[in-house]
């Protein structure tokens, strides 16, 4: 399609997307009227900006197919209590001498396994509240733990994030799962050092949430088995040269795992859940991908390069860079994932960047402002918690150090070394 949208009416479509979503307007609506306003003012005219906007939500149509059926191996980890019970066998492994890492490793853990990483937060509070309260750990240093946790194990996991960018960069989703390995451990090892900073720092931890009864859940063996299954099932294309489509594999290895866990006759209601749970990111993704569609129908992509061009910036920050601004402006892993690589992804690889590595640049660029004001998982995570907004947003420096812990590392590795 020929370039006809211009750079300022993109920007100001995106602009309108995101005071709207500051607004308290469902970010798929928002999305949706800024890609509308984007397209006109640009000059597409009416009826090719609606065209360009359906083409650009049908592009995403493999990734929400794929993320529907990914609510499956989600609910059964959830809803089983397995989610639970990792995170809660780590914490004792590892012993309340290390437990702000316990903490983070096992938020870590569950995302990487496929856990949201808002619902792995939520899942692993009850676990951090208790131990912050015997501790006398801050409210604070135990949120970011899990936070940071999550932020890592997000750039490793088979979540809608990491499907968005191996679906627009053209890789295999294990392959890029793996690429983000190195930053993961880099970002885990900061979150540690940050934690410590913030223990004896704000309002301490007074209440706990209720946890799970130790003999509802299931065992180790039964609650890691699913997931297990479905990263193994992922790992065969780069392994054995076998592919198994995460639209298998992610569903294969929740079946697994109820049936591990003995609760086959309740994977109806499972399912229902995971579904649930998978619905307003498959919404956001038709608004994300409206947007996508005419800031990649405009000269956004070209004004860019010349951008960095001219202050001599070398052509590959463009992938981390995109995901930085996308994730900022939509406060969303999985939309700034998804614009950034749906809409840069061929003028990264132009610059010569492998998609591999423009794929893992993107993906981690788009951890670092992910979790501004205007986005769930600013709230959703203080609601974990019952941190104050005002100590909610003290953290925000921290949560994004982290993220550019594992931006600068990932484009280090495949930008220069790779």
């Amino acid at each position: 399609m020929d370039l006809q949208i211009t750079t300022f009416g993109a920007l100001l479509g995106l602009g309108v997307s995101i005071f709207l979503i500051i607004k308290k307007i469902h970010p798929a609506y928002s999305l949706i009227l800024g890609a509308l306003i984007g397209g006109i003012v640009g000059g597409a005219g009416l009826t090719e900006t609606v065209n360009i906007m359906i083409n650009g939500s049908k592009e995403m149509m493999p990734s929400i197919i794929r993320i529907i059926t990914s609510g499956v191996l989600a609910g059964v980890l959830i809803q089983t209590g397995s989610a639970a019970k990792i995170a809660d066998q780590i914490v004792k492994l590892l012993g309340e001498k290390h437990a702000l890492f316990a903490l983070a490793l096992a938020t870590m853990i569950l995302t990487a396994s496929g856990v949201f990483v808002d619902i792995s937060v939520i899942t692993v509070a009850p676990i951090a509240l208790a131990l912050g309260k015997k501790l006398n750990y801050s409210k604070i240093a135990v949120l970011l733990a899990m936070i940071g946790g999550g932020k890592c194990g997000n750039v490793v996991s088979p979540n809608p994030n990491t499907i968005a960018a191996s679906e627009n960069f053209g890789v295999e989703l294990s392959s890029l799962m793996g690429a983000n390995v190195v930053g993961a451990l880099v970002g885990l090892v900061v979150t540690v050092f940050l934690v410590k900073l913030l223990v004896n720092k704000g309002e301490k931890v007074k209440e706990v949430v209720e946890q799970h009864k130790q003999e509802d859940l299931p065992s180790f063996f039964a609650a890691i088995l699913g997931p297990l299954v479905a990263i193994i099932l992922l790992a065969l294309r780069p392994l054995a040269g076998i592919t198994v489509d995460p639209l298998i594999a992610l569903p294969v290895g929740g079946l697994i795992g109820v049936i591990a866990c003995g609760k086959v006759k309740q994977i109806n209601e499972y399912m229902t859940f995971g579904l649930a749970k998978m619905m307003p990111v498959a919404v956001l993704l038709v608004g994300t991908g409206a947007v996508a569609g005419i800031i990649k129908a405009s000269t956004v992509q070209v004004d860019t390069i010349a951008l960095l061009s001219s202050l001599s910036i070398p052509e590959f920050l463009l992938a981390p860079i995109a995901g930085i601004l996308m994730g900022a402006a939509t406060a969303s892993t999985t939309a700034g994932t998804t614009i950034a690589s749906a809409t840069f992804g061929p003028a990264i690889m132009a610059a010569g960047v492998s998609a591999l590595g423009g794929a893992a640049m993107v993906h981690a660029g788009a951890t670092v402002l992910d979790h501004l004001p205007h986005g769930s998982f600013f709230h959703s995570t203080a609601g974990a918690t019952n941190v104050s907004i005002n100590e909610r947003l003290k953290l925000i420096p921290y949560e994004s150090l982290i993220g550019l812990a594992i931006t600068i590392t990932t484009t280090i590795l495949w930008g220069i070394i790779l």
